[in-house]
């Protein structure tokens, strides 16, 4: 942002709750948000990462300079509304230009009642966060005319400290749908927009435990009717629904205490229903089949991380997004790795040896990020047709 422009937006405070306090500009919704501090390497797509169920209570520090240079438009989204719990960013671009824009990102995080924060020095932020790990924080958005003062420093301060651990903390039932639906929309093209599934060739059932609308987008595509359900969904209930495969999706918070996904998970890979986990769906299948999770000291939000195929020595560039990660020691005999970060050596990939189930940690729809590792959905419905034809 240029310092012209600082006249033009109210103060803000970003606290951590180490104590550390950054002073800027007010860019979103006037008031406090509290969260866990996280930062992300990618370059674009602030809009799909804003709305990622996954961001539920964690604030977003971008790490690219300039953010909101194409504005926000209403195809870009992953969820009908923003679940990052703050935004944090170097600069705001004096303009936004892109054919399909509809306005501009502070005009969103406004409409949306996101408080977001701009022209702090978020190399040092980073620094902080990488090297000392994820930590709580606050953002306190002034209204306009308001000055910072050492008694509002103090509140931003007493709300980052009294933010909940991240560790613990259940929140896929708090992003979930409420009610089970179809889903038909198929991936987006120029010119024409999103498509709409009317051939398909397998039944699939996708648990919410906060999933992204391209996840949905990507299996539609390729082939599948899609039956979204609740995340507290009974296996019963779901195998009663005769799916050709069952879907285990994205989401936040800690794996641990989600106990009824990790039971009903459980349930479904042993009947041999073919199984596909991504990001919380990944570790839930790692707790179901007897791995354990942990939380990591630096979490993966990104757009350029690199992942090893062990099966094929591939290396693919992915979209990362997680706190949590499954424990390589902890794997049962009949739970094998498939994939690891070329970043620090965690599991990225798991596969039963028993049963048809698989599971990936990053986001391999690519919304944002690379297409590198989407052939995990043909993999998906090649286990389908085989179970269906033999």
């Amino acid at each position: 942002m240029l310092l012209s422009l600082k006249g033009n937006f109210p103060p803000a405070i970003l606290a951590l709750a180490d104590g550390t306090v950054f002073i800027g500009n007010s860019i979103g919704a006037t008031g406090t948000t509290v969260g866990e501090v996280v930062f992300n390497t990618a370059i674009t797509g602030y809009q799909e990462i804003l709305t990622d169920p996954s961001y539920c209570q964690q604030i977003v520090t971008l790490t690219y300079p300039h953010i909101g240079n194409y504005g926000v438009n209403a195809e870009d989204i992953e969820a009908d509304k923003v679940h990052a719990a703050g935004l944090i960013i170097k600069d705001l671009p004096l303009l936004a230009s892109n054919f399909r824009l509809s306005e501009t990102l502070s005009q969103y995080l406004v409409r949306e009642k996101t408080v977001a924060i701009a022209n702090i020095d978020t190399r040092k932020l980073t620094r902080l966060l990488r090297t000392h790990g994820a930590q709580n924080g606050a953002i306190v958005g002034l209204a306009a005319g308001e000055e910072v003062t050492q008694a509002r420093i103090d509140e931003a301060l007493a709300a980052a400290k009294a933010a909940p651990s991240m560790k613990g903390l259940d929140l896929a039932q708090v992003v979930t749908t409420t009610q089970s639906y179809e889903w038909t929309q198929t991936e987006w093209k120029l010119g024409s927009g999103y498509g709409t599934q009317t051939a398909p060739e397998f039944h699939v059932v996708a648990y919410d435990y906060g999933v992204k609308k391209n996840i949905l987008r990507m299996l539609a595509e390729r082939g599948c009717k899609l039956t979204v359900v609740p995340a507290k969904t009974s296996a019963a209930e779901v195998l009663a629904l005769n799916p050709d495969g069952v879907f285990l999706s994205n989401g936040p918070g800690d794996p641990a205490p989600c106990d009824y996904a990790i039971a009903a998970a459980r349930e479904i890979i042993d009947s041999g229903v073919p199984t596909f986990g991504i990001c919380l769906g990944h570790q839930i299948m790692a707790l179901a089949s007897g791995a354990k999770t942990f939380k990591m000291d630096n979490s993966h939000h990104g757009a350029n991380h690199p992942v090893k195929d062990l099966d094929t020595g591939r290396v693919s560039i992915t979209s990362q997004n997680h706190g949590f990660a499954v424990e390589m020691d902890s794997l049962p005999a009949n739970l094998r790795p498939t994939h690891i970060s070329l970043f620090d050596g965690t599991l990225q990939g798991l596969e039963r040896t028993d049963k048809p189930a698989f599971c990936f940690q990053g986001h391999p729809e690519a919304s944002p990020g690379p297409h590198d590792i989407a052939y995990l959905f043909d993999r998906f419905t090649s286990a389908m047709r085989a179970a269906k034809t033999a």
